[in-house]
């Protein structure tokens, strides 16, 4: 087995991997809470606690935290997903230690203060705006939104201006309570590491965490998706996304969805890269993915293009879907996507940060956790006629479409039908 797993008394569980010929370990600390664990009213919170661990604790004010890692050479940073927050370091492995140690003060002795939340809720705000203000990354939430209207997937991990103003030192302690627990908690660990060293430092820093229960995934009850969605601004290009249901996390399927992901719309060879901006020059960036939940995925296309070659650019998304639909795909051309793939995969796993994550959020999510040899095995297991089972699953479900364009609702309308 490539990895080692443990887990302390109190359910904490650590799971690492030993990278030999460097010198650097990442670590990270996955809790298993997310904006889909979030109650309408308390949207963009787990966002919101991930700023906050960096402003304090009782023994270290935000800039000794900050100065710490600055003096060792090394990388700290966090993000927050719909189903995850992860903190992390990356330093030398003679710095392992001290970094345990800032990182477990951090999770487990945040202040919270109230002057603090009310300086990074102006941050958090300015964050909010910059995000609208780039519309190739906001129309992926108004697509979510309109793909899972009443299920809080379809939320902005970021919250709105509103209830991100309302957030309380009262509400912090509450949330970090009920989620930040040593059953909803893994750490991850990869690079030039001992396992047992690594176990020892965990049970020193992490065995008074209090115990818990694994935030539950239940079924993803969205209510009907939109057909269409839009938000009318004055931009110099319209932003698209064409998408529906897709294969979620865990299914037998999703090596065959990534593959047909990258079919469409990867590498420059991909077909709708092709027709869309080598033939014809219709847009910068167009490219296909499938994002995964547990229990949920969604399948979109996205392209930037200008307004008057929106109807053009959305036939070829048609014809190309459909194309694949119908005829399928050629060995030759099978066997160049699974070498992309695999090749990216590959040169992604020499980076112990990359091979860190790929550990959290696997073990976080209760997911098999694979070498790279048996992922690579997955791979080329994939035959024609399981991407055109995976196509016909996901293709011919009816689309959701998102724009952000100067056109209205009446143009919008007639231009998709």
């Amino acid at each position: 087995m490539f990895y080692e797993t443990s887990q302390l008394n109190n359910g904490f569980d650590i799971v690492s991997e030993r990278v030999q010929g460097v010198r650097s370990v990442t670590l990270g600390i996955w809790f298993r809470v997310g904006s889909r664990d979030e109650l309408p009213e308390q949207s963009g919170i787990s966002h919101f606690m991930e700023h906050m661990m960096f402003k304090g604790t009782e023994q270290r004010s935000a800039l000794d935290i900050s100065t710490a890692f600055d003096a060792m050479g090394a990388e700290l940073n966090a993000f927050t997903s719909k189903e995850y927050t992860c903190y992390y370091a990356r330093v030398l492995d003679e710095h392992l230690e001290q970094a345990v140690t800032i990182l477990a003060d951090m999770l487990k002795h945040s202040l919270f203060a109230q002057e603090a939340i009310d300086s990074e809720r102006q941050v958090v705000i300015e964050e909010i705006a910059r995000y609208e203000d780039t519309p190739d990354d906001h129309v992926g939430d108004i697509f979510t939104e309109a793909m899972f209207p009443r299920h809080q997937l379809g939320r902005s991990i970021l919250g709105t201006r509103e209830i991100v103003g309302s957030f309380a030192h009262s509400d912090c302690v509450a949330y970090h309570q009920k989620h930040y627990h040593a059953g909803n908690a893994v750490l991850t660990a990869a690079g030039n590491i001992e396992h047992a060293a690594l176990v020892q430092l965990c049970e020193k820093h992490f065995s008074t965490v209090a115990p818990g229960q694994v935030n539950p995934r239940g079924c993803v009850e969205g209510g009907t998706r939109e057909r269409l969605t839009f938000e009318q601004k004055d931009t110099e290009q319209a932003h698209l996304v064409y998408g529906m249901p897709g294969v979620a996390l865990g299914e037998d399927d999703r090596y065959a969805a990534r593959i047909l992901d990258s079919t469409l719309g990867g590498p420059m060879s991909s077909r709708l890269f092709q027709e869309v901006r080598e033939k014809r020059g219709l847009a910068y960036a167009i490219y296909a993915a499938t994002v995964p939940y547990m229990n949920a995925a969604q399948f979109f296309i996205y392209c930037g293009t200008r307004p008057a070659n929106l109807a053009e650019v959305y036939s070829l998304i048609r014809t190309e879907t459909a194309k694949l639909l119908e005829r399928g795909i050629s060995t030759e051309e099978l066997k160049r996507v699974k070498e992309y793939l695999i090749g990216t995969m590959v040169l992604a796993m020499e980076s112990t940060r990359d091979r860190m994550i790929k550990l959290g959020s696997h073990a976080v999510q209760g997911l098999e956790l694979l070498s790279l040899e048996e992922t690579i095995d997955r791979y080329r297991a994939v035959e024609p006629t399981d991407i055109q089972r995976v196509a016909k699953r996901v293709l011919s479900a009816q689309p959701t479409i998102a724009v952000i364009s100067p056109l209205g609702k009446k143009e919008l309308s007639e231009l998709f039908g």
